[in-house]
């Protein structure tokens, strides 16, 4: 049995124990690397950690939450006045709804005090949440809604027309509660129920093994992976990454982009900040020029988002130079897709910072490879996140030599543990958790990140990388954006095919396409140069500002 497999230590009585019974079995998990700061007490309440102990210990009156309050302004919600608001809605899941420890609830709500408050609340009653991304329709709403058996909701007023059409067909989610509400619904919502419960709860006490929140990688699929993950995981992550990497502290306020229900977000936007009794800074939606709007206005010191955001970010900061004052940002953290040296580069010129890029997966719940500051490598993403055991696997599990390409493989006190779903099996071979990467390693440990192992492409018998390509088309001064993908040739197999977004006022051209397609053979090995050129508005990407090569490579 695998270091750290499930005790059941909570007692039988008025317990679901729906989520321990649908764990993948044992044998089927990865190897848990639980030692030294990441061995945790038997009993162990993440919301209990972020929130109770630190108005415990003396910081009642500092800034929890930064959001816009109703009339547009910033507004600051204190460590002691977030507590009563997550003992309130406690009290609403568990005395008016009458769900028990185990139970599943659905979150739905775009990034702000009431979708925190909602998560810890969860998480505080020994229930699991299950938060889902703002753009999720009915359809694929449903699928989650059903996946993970959820038998109630919580879910912003503006957002609730989907639920509710996802739940009319038969389903176990019986409670919808919304919170912003002025219809005729407002006394039956989540402030009118919350003003009825005064009292403090008492925060159900949980093992640190059992199941606290259930990830779906994607809900745009019939079939999505619901990533099960535990109490002692969401302390692991700011242990990890956020306590020895990014070194987050009291004085950070964190904002960014990604979503609650997305772990980088949950755990960037949320819980990091949280755990160094910091404040978190959330914005329901952003463009580039908000955000960095944001930032100034709220003197925020650590942001998060994806690579092609902050490419946004930097022309919009070389296109209107002194607009933005970002002297309180201390480190900006890039994750989500690969991170171009040439995004790096343009960050670093805008700001004078260096990007602190990182790769994570919804199974391992966070980062788990980065490098910052001194540590950076050109072209690498870094080394394994203190805790964490990363190799460089051929197809027989085997280590392949340094340099040379091979599937990214990675075990620590995270792990990849699917709701109740045969894909374990390829997710997690020999104890090890193998991530769909394809990368290499350098003698001191640096990971280089190569493609994603279905974005790799194959043409006259060379394998090429999508990442690669795109970042030596971006370091052209007419490119704003670019995305790659394989298409079908007859003499290659596979032909290099690039999408490009132009900076502001440069037209497309044929002259355009040769002086590109001539840049990146002068740039990298010419065999990998893109063939096909099309110049496009935009490029597909997901709510979380990650590109979606997938969609580029669907029939037109």
């Amino acid at each position: 049995m695998p270091t750290g497999a499930p005790k059941d230590l909570l007692p039988s009585a008025h317990v679901d124990h729906w989520p321990r019974k649908h764990l993948p079995p044992a044998e089927e998990w990865p190897i848990l690397k639980l030692e030294g700061r990441y061995e945790y007490p038997a009993r162990l309440n993440a919301a209990v950690r972020l929130l109770d102990d630190a108005v415990r210990d003396g910081h009642r009156s500092r800034p929890a939450l930064v959001t816009r309050n109703a009339a547009g302004e910033w507004a600051e919600t204190t460590y002691g006045e977030l507590q009563k608001q997550v003992d309130a809605i406690a009290h609403v899941l568990t005395r008016d709804l009458g769900l028990v420890p185990g139970n599943r609830v659905l979150l739905r709500g775009f990034n702000g005090r009431w979708m925190a408050a909602a998560w810890l609340a969860t998480v505080k009653a020994g229930l699991v949440a299950v938060a889902t991304m703002p753009m999720l329709r009915a359809k694929e709403l449903r699928v989650v809604a059903e996946r993970a058996q959820c038998q109630a909701a919580l879910c912003d007023a503006r957002l609730d027309d989907e639920l509710r059409e996802a739940v009319k067909s038969p389903t176990t989610l019986s409670d919808v509660v919304t919170w912003g509400s002025d219809s005729e619904d407002a006394p039956y919502g989540l402030e009118a129920r919350m003003a009825k419960h005064t009292a403090p709860f008492a925060a159900v006490q949980t093992s640190s093994d059992d199941v606290c929140l259930i990830a779906f990688t994607s809900g745009t699929t019939g079939h999505p992976k619901g990533c099960m993950h535990f109490h002692r995981d969401v302390i692991a992550m700011c242990d990890g990454f956020a306590a020895q990497v990014l070194h987050t502290m009291a004085a950070d306020r964190c904002i960014g982009t990604p979503p609650l229900a997305f772990t980088f977000g949950l755990g960037g936007l949320l819980c990091f900040p949280l755990a160094a009794r910091g404040t978190a800074v959330l914005i329901e939606t952003a463009t580039p020029e908000t955000l960095l709007d944001a930032i100034d206005a709220t003197g925020a010191t650590v942001s998060f988002t994806a690579p092609t955001f902050y490419r946004q970010m930097a022309i919009a900061l070389s296109r209107n130079v002194g607009r933005w004052s970002l002297q309180s940002l201390r480190a900006s953290v890039s994750a989500g897709e690969a991170l171009p040296d040439a995004t790096r580069s343009f960050w670093r010129q805008a700001t004078k910072l260096e990007m602190l890029d990182g790769i994570g997966a919804t199974e391992l719940m966070h980062i788990f490879i980065a490098a910052a500051d001194r540590d950076v490598r050109p072209g690498a993403i870094g080394r394994a996140v203190p805790g964490y055991e990363v190799a460089i696997l051929d197809d027989q599990l085997q280590s392949v030599h340094i340099g040379m390409i091979g599937r990214l493989a990675v075990r620590g006190p995270t792990g990849c543990r699917y709701l109740n779903d045969p894909r374990q099996r390829d997710y997690v071979q020999g104890g090890w958790n193998i991530t769909g990467d394809a990368a290499m390693m350098d003698a001191d440990g640096y990971v280089y990140f190569k493609a994603r192992t279905d974005d790799l492409i194959l043409s006259s018998g060379y394998n090429i990388g999508a990442p690669e390509v795109e970042a030596a088309v971006l370091q052209h001064a007419a490119v704003a954006e670019c995305a790659v993908i394989g298409v079908k040739d007859e003499d290659r197999g596979q032909a290099v095919k690039a999408f490009v977004v132009l900076m502001p006022g440069i037209e497309a051209s044929d002259a355009l396409v040769r002086e590109l397609q001539d840049f990146v053979k002068a740039t990298i090995a010419p065999y990998k140069y893109p063939r096909f050129v099309e110049f496009v508005a935009a490029l597909p990407k997901t709510d979380t500002g990650k590109l979606q090569r997938f969609r580029l490579k669907e029939p037109s």
